[in-house]
């Protein structure tokens, strides 16, 4: 197996219209977040495909499509470690995590995140707490997708309940300017808020007045609508 096996299968999937239309859905021109990136048109159901066909490629196969300049051939980079991660044992789990951390440069747009360090990032530090310092690490660094990174991978510690964490990082990205990240705060918040209603409005009561619109948006969409106007009108 190699990468170039695996950019051979994602070219049986291109799509020509998807092609035109992901470049502008995911902000491509200039001075947008994804300025510079390159798509091919192949839909993420499709990569899955060639993913788990290939989830035994070797790292040094894997950071080679990581490298790649095409937005599909990251993304079902990452997609193979997401189904490489729970089937190895603990020596390769940090060995992948390690490699995860260090190509954080290459994960470079919002769903490159959402669909990889949950699975990868956040179920290590589940088991791993000591990790959680990289999150820290990430939710105060100049670079927005490692600040994405910070408060996503949160989602597998809220899955389990455990909101110290999430809650904290919510915090210290509390005034943070970029809407990829407000939108992700406040996800992550409305996350907390399916599993301990309380918990989510013990930290908005705190800083609703004062966070950015968007993430409360976000962070109070399920709220019943009364509820809503109480916290967008005060």
């Amino acid at each position: 197996m190699t990468a170039e096996d695996v950019i051979k299968d994602l070219h049986f999937y291109v799509d020509k219209k998807k092609a035109e239309f992901l470049p502008r859905f995911f902000k491509t021109g200039k001075g947008e977040y994804g300025e510079g990136d390159v798509f091919i048109g192949v839909v993420v159901p499709n990569q899955r495909i060639v993913a788990k066909k290939y989830k035994e490629l070797s790292l040094s196969e894997v950071q080679k499509l990581l490298n790649s300049k095409i937005h599909e051939q990251r993304l079902t980079a990452l997609l193979i470690l997401t189904y490489k991660f729970p089937k190895t044992d603990e020596r390769i789990k940090k060995e992948i995590v390690e490699f995860y951390l260090k190509n954080t440069d290459r994960i470079n747009n919002w769903d490159l995140i959402d669909l990889s360090s949950v699975e990868i990032l956040g179920s290590y530090i589940l088991e791993h707490p000591e990790y959680t310092k990289i999150l820290y690490k990430f939710s105060g660094s100049k670079n927005l997708w490692e600040r994405r990174i910070s408060i996503i991978a949160t989602f597998e510690l809220i899955r389990h309940k455990q909101f110290t964490d999430p809650l904290n990082i919510a915090k210290v990205l509390l005034q943070d300017r970029e809407d990829l990240i407000q939108k992700a705060v406040g996800w992550m918040l409305r996350e907390i808020g399916k599993r301990d209603l309380q918990a989510e409005e013990r930290f908005l009561q705190k800083h609703y007045q004062t966070m950015p619109r968007t993430m409360l948006r976000y962070a109070i969409e399920k709220f019943p609508e009364n509820k809503r106007k109480y916290y967008m009108t005060k």
